[in-house]
């Protein structure tokens, strides 16, 4: 059904860095074209083609026939990994997203011992590797580990007073194990609008690194896992509200593609109730409290917003105003030349095997951001904010990322 009519080239984030037909949405669908057809062999040559794309889902949006070229690749990258195995690591890290006590205790050491081969860089919620070890070279920039973990920070229930909603928190991973203050942040807007809150504590990881890289056993067994522990108290909250872009897009999206292709009916069936009732933290916040109204009334913050459409939100499922009709009301925005642009995170295939591509497409992006006169940039993606401190770092800009949440708990808190 792809027409050639190439409007998905100019956006295409891995072909803005490598301007080559075989490495643009098209060239993609006429490779899978011919692997399907048994006239073009899944070698290594193929598997590197097909592992460059960032899937960002720009491709996607702008699309004619609305062609799924991402759904198509992350299925050619299950073949891919059923041919050539998947790397120690990743299985190794999928293991942890499986096993919340295992991951437990890996954030434990991880924060015990992070000194020993990390500086601790708190201003930016970060830490730079003092060595050269595989994968991680001297250097880089990652987020640090902390003391507690999210899910172990506060009991399960938090009554309001006399409260209007009740609300379920699926935090994600890296919000749960690095960026905790997200979800302080989350709490602390919830209090203050007298909202119920539920923090299931048996969720795992929605399953998103997994499914981009092919591991489909993990992700069967996650979405499985996840929509079973979601029906037990689905029906006793208003929503499962989510601060990351991409869980949001994997429990909502890519669950549902998925179920459609591998599973039994039965469980699209479930998974329809559950998708119904989840929703990224700012769009529900917009659209379901008077969170605006309220802000309203607070007093104007001195930073400077710039803001970045993370692709999982922006394109996926048009959030865009919603964060920004919150954080106005408090704070300047001055828009980036390019809001939209990929940030170049890619997932765990590129952030480790391919990262020179991850920063070819971060120093792009920050560069855009360097341009804008701002003391801040935000996105509601913890994945965007991992890239887009280390490239801002490497690009020599002073810009600092915060979650949406965070800038908006700030104001509320201020006297």
């Amino acid at each position: 059904m792809c027409i050639k009519c190439g409007k998905c080239i100019p956006g295409c984030t891995i072909h803005r860095i490598n301007p080559d037909e075989t490495t643009s949405p098209r060239g993609f669908l006429d490779l899978l074209k011919g692997v399907e057809e048994g006239e073009i062999e899944l070698d290594k040559n193929a598997k590197d083609i097909f592992e460059s794309c960032f899937l960002c889902n720009q491709c996607v949006e702008v699309c004619p026939n609305s062609l799924p070229t991402d759904f198509m690749i992350e299925n050619v990258r299950k073949e891919i990994a059923d041919k050539y195995g998947i790397a120690w690591f990743k299985r190794a890290f999928f293991f942890l997203l499986k096993h919340r006590w295992a991951y437990d205790i890996v954030s434990k050491l991880g924060f015990m011992f992070q000194t020993c081969g990390f500086k601790i860089e708190a201003e930016k919620n970060a830490m730079r590797s003092r060595f050269n070890i595989p994968m991680l070279k001297k250097g880089r920039l990652l987020p640090s580990m902390k003391q507690t973990p999210f899910l172990k920070k506060y009991p399960e229930k938090i009554p309001a007073k006399n409260p209007k909603k009740r609300v379920a928190i699926f935090i994600g991973c890296m919000a749960n194990y690095n960026y905790t203050e997200v979800g302080d942040a989350l709490v602390s807007i919830l209090k203050f609008l007298d909202i119920d809150i539920f923090i299931p504590k048996k969720q795992l990881c929605c399953g998103a690194p997994a499914y981009f890289t092919g591991d489909f056993k993990t992700v069967e067994d996650l979405i499985r896992y996840n929509i079973e522990y979601f029906e037990s108290f689905i029906d006793e909250v208003d929503a499962i509200i989510v601060p990351e872009a991409t869980c949001t897009a994997m429990l909502k999206k890519d669950y549902e593609e998925y179920i459609h292709a591998h599973m039994d009916d039965s469980w699209a069936k479930r998974h329809q109730k559950i998708k119904a009732k989840i929703f990224g933290t700012t769009e529900w916040l917009y659209k379901h409290t008077d969170l605006k109204e309220k802000l309203a009334n607070k007093q104007k913050q001195p930073e400077v917003i710039t803001y970045h459409n993370s692709c999982h939100f922006g394109r996926v499922f048009n959030i865009k105003k919603e964060p920004r009709g919150l954080l106005t009301q408090v704070y300047q925005i001055n828009e980036m030349s390019d809001p939209d642009m990929c940030c170049g995170f890619g997932g765990i295939t590129i952030q480790t095997e391919k990262f020179d591509l991850a920063v070819k497409a971060g120093q792009k992006k920050a560069e855009v951001i360097k341009a804008v006169d701002a003391d801040i940039v935000s996105a509601e993606c913890s994945a965007c904010r991992m890239q887009i401190t280390e490239q801002l770092d490497k690009a020599g800009d002073n810009k600092i990322f915060k979650h949406p949440l965070e800038l908006i708990a700030k104001a509320i808190e201020e006297k």
